[in-house]
């Protein structure tokens, strides 16, 4: 049976104090029994010594530590970004909630990765106290190595006082990039003329996307804007953006869409072709019934300017050119918008000693672009009648007077024959 060591070291001073008391007598009345008592004493003192070294060491788990720690549980994963591209680096930050609301617990060492999510930081390898009911966040950086696909890195806590506390937190990697839709352009283009654009950036992702920009560039091309900010793009979002071209020749336009997904930087591109050809869908300003007639060296067209396109002609006018001289007082006639399948007159007056002279019709697009488009008018047979009937014209007063003149002679004549 073991004896108490308080009795024990009672016993070992009580040999002590023997030995001081008779340290006087000679060693021939010792007891042969005293050396034995002596060492059995200092060796208890030993043993005290070292049971009081080793308890605080392993009276830690205890089951009350044990029970403590498996309250302990992982409250809440966030990642940034919400999903990964692979190559990704990012941050996860796991939330510990201590469930006892009477006793703190001690965690010394907390971790997280795996083969495919790989630990771009240290561990966190200090001694941390959470209190009764409290929160603690454990933050990791990163590295997606893994392609498409859901991955669940382990997340591991170890308690001074008991075993690990182990959790699988759920990650995705998703490849899928931003979209970038061409909404609307024109069936071709013109050298020199702007042109709009409509194009639409979407975000099909299960995340947030930051910083969306979009470039517009191309050689020979002048873009108005060049980039647009677009800012951050929610998961399902979309928005609409518009532009204009100005191509100096043939090329290719490339529209890119920057973005980050968390700290990474991604790009998506659309090129699109700038040939030069006809707008099926643009206006088309066409002058018929045209009249002309001349007085006096001027010359007078009249006719109708009609809209034969789909798109609105807007600031529709009409004059001469050389070597045509515009004249007062229809210099230029302003006809004004029309609209498709619309008409408007027009009058224009000039002088001029040619054959035939060109009528300029120009017109403005919605963007501002202007066209203009020439057609000749013969002018030489309205000289030629104009000449041929200028005796007829003088022909008509003079027979009018002769015959005012007849009749006045032959009234006078009646009244001077009546009278005799």
């Amino acid at each position: 049976m073991f004896r108490n060591p308080k009795s024990m070291i009672f016993a070992a001073n009580q040999d002590l104090k023997v030995k001081n008391k008779s340290a006087f007598v000679s060693a021939e009345n010792m007891s042969p029994n005293c050396f034995p008592m002596a060492r059995s004493g200092i060796f208890l003192l030993l043993i005290i010594t070292v049971g009081a070294l080793v308890v605080p060491v392993t009276a830690f788990q205890t089951p009350e530590s044990i029970v403590a720690a498996g309250n302990v549980f992982v409250s809440n994963v966030t990642y940034d970004p919400g999903s990964f591209f692979t190559g990704d680096s990012g941050t996860v930050m796991v939330f510990v909630t201590n469930g006892n609301s009477d006793q703190s617990v001690v965690v010394n060492h907390a971790t997280i990765g795996d083969t495919n999510i790989r630990l771009a930081s240290t561990p966190y390898d200090s001694s941390a106290n959470i209190g009764p009911l409290q929160k603690q966040s454990f933050t990791f950086s990163v590295v997606a190595d893994a392609l498409d696909g859901t991955y669940y890195p382990t997340f591991s806590l170890s308690f001074r006082d008991a075993d690990s506390l182990y959790y699988r937190a759920l990650i995705q990697v998703d490849n899928t990039p931003l979209e970038l839709t061409i909404v609307d352009k024109p069936d071709a283009f013109t050298k020199g003329k702007k042109k709009t654009i409509a194009v639409q950036v979407s975000n099909p992702r299960k995340d947030e996307v930051r910083n969306v920009m979009l470039d517009v560039s191309g050689m020979g091309i002048t873009a108005s804007p060049a980039e647009l900010f677009v800012g951050d793009l929610a998961s399902g979002a979309r928005i609409p953006l518009n532009f204009t071209v100005t191509p100096d020749q043939e090329t290719n336009l490339t529209l890119t869409v920057n973005y980050n997904n968390g700290n990474n930087p991604h790009k998506v591109t659309v090129d699109l072709p700038v040939t030069f050809g006809i707008d099926k869908m643009q206006a088309n300003p066409v002058v018929s019934n045209i009249l002309i007639s001349s007085s006096a060296g001027i010359y007078h067209i009249t006719g109708d300017v009609n809209n034969a396109g789909l798109e609105t002609a807007n600031t529709v006018t009409v004059t001469s050119l050389s070597p045509a001289v515009p004249e007062d007082p229809y210099k230029t006639y302003v006809v004004g918008a029309l609209k498709p399948d619309d008409f408007g007159s027009f009058e224009v007056t000039f002088s001029s000693s040619a054959t035939s002279v060109p009528l300029q019709l120009s017109y403005k697009d919605a963007d501002g672009n202007l066209y203009t488009s020439l057609q000749d008018v013969k002018i030489s047979g309205v000289v030629a009648n104009s000449q041929a009937s200028g005796g007829s014209n003088l022909l008509v007063p003079i027979i009018a007077v002769v015959i005012v003149c007849v009749c006045i002679g032959g009234w006078y004549f009646y009244v001077r024959r009546n009278k005799k």
